[in-house]
C-alpha cells in the first residue's frame, strides 16, 4: 500500500494542480477522467506497440555509442511515447465540446499524460522499491508533466486557429525534443556528469511550462 501511494502521489498533486489553475472555467470531472483513463491504457498500449517496431529498426547494438542513444531517446522513446499521448488529446480531446478556450489543451494534455505517467510509476515503484519512487516523483513524473504543458499550450492555440495542424504538431514537436533531450543524458550515464543535462533540461521545461500556464490563464475568454 505504501509503495502505491508513493507512486501515485506525485501524480495526484499534479492533477490538482493543473485543474486549480484552470480559475476561469472548470472541465467536467467525468470528462478529465475519461482523458486520464485513456492516457493510462490506449495511449500505454500505443505505446507498447511503436516502441516494439521502432526498436526493431533503432537497435541499440551498442550501449556506449552516443548517436545509437540519441536515436532511441528521442525517436524509440521521446516520440513514440509523446505521440500516443497526442493521439488521444488531438482526435478525442479536441474534438469535445468542453475543449472551448486554449487553456483546455494544457488540461487535458496532462491529463492523459499523467494516466500515462501512473501507470508507468506504478510498474517501476513496484519494481524497483521506495527509493526509485522518491526519485521519480522529482524528476520522471514531473517531467512527464512538463512535456504535456508545453504540448498543450500548442494544442490550445490549435484549435481556434486556421493553423491548427501546424500548431498541433508543434506542440508535438516541442513535447518530443524536450522529453528526448532529458533521456538523452540520462541513457549516456557511461559518461560522467551528462545527469546534469537532464537536469537543466527538465528545468527549462518546467520555467517554460510555468509561462505557457499564465499566458493561457491571461488569455482565457471565460476571465472576467
Amino acid at each position: 500500500m505504501n509503495l502505491l501511494l508513493l507512486a501515485v502521489a506525485p501524480v495526484t498533486i499534479i492533477v490538482l494542480y493543473i485543474y486549480f489553475k484552470d480559475k476561469f472555467e472548470k472541465e467536467p470531472i467525468s470528462f478529465l477522467f475519461k482523458n486520464f483513463l485513456l492516457g493510462a491504457t490506449a495511449s500505454v498500449l500505443l505505446t507498447f506497440i511503436l516502441g516494439a517496431i521502432a526498436n526493431n529498426y533503432f537497435p541499440v547494438r551498442d550501449f556506449t555509442s552516443i548517436s545509437q542513444q540519441f536515436v532511441k531517446a528521442f525517436f524509440v522513446v521521446a516520440l513514440v511515447e509523446e505521440f500516443s499521448k497526442y493521439i488521444i488529446v488531438r482526435f478525442y480531446a479536441q474534438k469535445n465540446k468542453e475543449y472551448n478556450e486554449p487553456f483546455d489543451g494544457i488540461v487535458y494534455a496532462v491529463m492523459v499524460s499523467m494516466g500515462f505517467a501512473a501507470l508507468e510509476n506504478i510498474l517501476y515503484v513496484f519494481q524497483y522499491g521506495m527509493g526509485t519512487g522518491v526519485v521519480r516523483a522529482f524528476t520522471a513524473v514531473p517531467a512527464h508533466a512538463t512535456f504535456a504543458i508545453l504540448m498543450g499550450y500548442f494544442m490550445g492555440k490549435a484549435k481556434f486557429s486556421k493553423k491548427r495542424k501546424v500548431l498541433n504538431l508543434t506542440g508535438l514537436l516541442l513535447a518530443t525534443m524536450f522529453h528526448g533531450a532529458y533521456d538523452f543524458f540520462l541513457f549516456i550515464n557511461f559518461i560522467p556528469g551528462t545527469y546534469i543535462g537532464a537536469i537543466i533540461s527538465l528545468l527549462i521545461g518546467i520555467l517554460l511550462s510555468r509561462k505557457a500556464i499564465k499566458i493561457h490563464q491571461n488569455s482565457s475568454v471565460f476571465k472576467n
